[in-house]
């Protein structure tokens, strides 16, 4: 439980990067240093190679800010082990989802021998970071897979795709806007409406076409992480309470999920990003009831 201008609510985090040793170590390669020197770079504490200690800092993170659970997310392909690792680890307090390039050959079997552990909740697509189309064969054939099975949440990243630690290390964003309008999820979305589709940030400067999508798609759900730097795109002045105000307008209170995109330590969870979309909404009037559900409930109802 937290405290909150409702008075005390249970509160769960739709989104949280899990950098692990294995993503410093990708990203350390790239720079052609080693950990060491990364983390000086970064100002940033350089994870353990068990994952079960960085499981341990970010249990000690949530439980120190009255949150219930959070989505922990791999943060490079191939990962998804030390999120499993996590969440064996404290299944009641995590849940799990793996980052897929489905342009990789081997995709499709990292899918399906993840999704038997039972530690795996979500598959998270970059369709900009790995420069392919929602539409294409190869994801078709991952979303087949996960239609059959225990139907793992499906995340897909929309808009502006800008990774911090990339910039801060100068380090080159071969991303490709292409594939990232939220109006290409549409036809996927109602093809496959057995499983759930997550568009984080708000659609991240496609906010008009997040809200078409999830407007015309009942299984297409928004999280609300980020600082959503994004709204200084658009034409019109905008705030988070206007952007709340619309969300709620379309999506009702049942289809969003409240999320910080927390990363790294000693940082840790992002408070910062919740006070800002608590006051935002207590702003706008929204009832305890319906906050609740945006703050908690509705992850429980996707993922329990």
């Amino acid at each position: 439980m937290r405290e909150t201008p409702w008075g005390p609510l249970p509160v769960s985090d739709a989104h949280v990067h899990f950098f692990s040793h294995q993503f410093f170590r990708s990203i350390a390669a790239q720079k052609e240093i080693d950990l060491a020197a990364l983390g000086l770079l970064l100002e940033w504490q350089m994870p353990p190679e068990d994952a079960r200690i960085l499981a341990d800092s970010w249990k000690n993170a949530l439980d120190a800010n009255g949150i219930d659970r959070a989505v922990l997310i791999a943060s490079v392909p191939g990962d998804h082990e030390s999120v499993i690792t996590a969440v064996r680890r404290f299944p009641q307090n995590f849940y799990g989802y793996m980052m897929v390039d489905p342009t990789a050959p081997d995709a499709p079997t990292q899918v399906e021998t993840a999704l038997t552990t039972g530690h795996l909740h979500g598959l998270c697509f970059f369709p900009a970071m790995h420069r392919y189309s929602i539409h294409d064969e190869r994801v078709v054939q991952i979303l087949d897979l996960a239609s059959r099975g225990p139907r793992p949440i499906i995340f897909v990243h929309c808009g502006v795709l800008s990774v911090g630690i990339r910039k801060k290390l100068g380090l080159p964003s071969r991303f490709d806007m292409r594939f990232s309008n939220p109006i290409d999820l549409h036809p996927v979305a109602l093809r496959y409406r057995e499983l759930k589709f997550i568009v984080p940030h708000f659609g991240a400067g496609y906010f008009r076409e997040a809200l078409m999508t999830g407007d015309l798609c009942p299984n297409v759900y928004l999280d609300t992480s980020s600082s959503n730097s994004w709204m200084r795109y658009q034409e019109a002045q905008m705030d988070l309470r206007t952007v709340f105000r619309r969300a709620l307008e379309v999506f009702g209170p049942q289809r969003l999920l409240f999320g910080t995109d927390s990363s790294f330590f000693p940082r840790g969870w992002n408070s910062q990003i919740y006070e800002a979309q608590v006051k935002a909404l207590y702003e706008i009037g929204v009832e305890a009831s319906e906050a609740r559900m945006l703050l908690h409930d509705n992850l429980q109802q996707l993922l329990s």
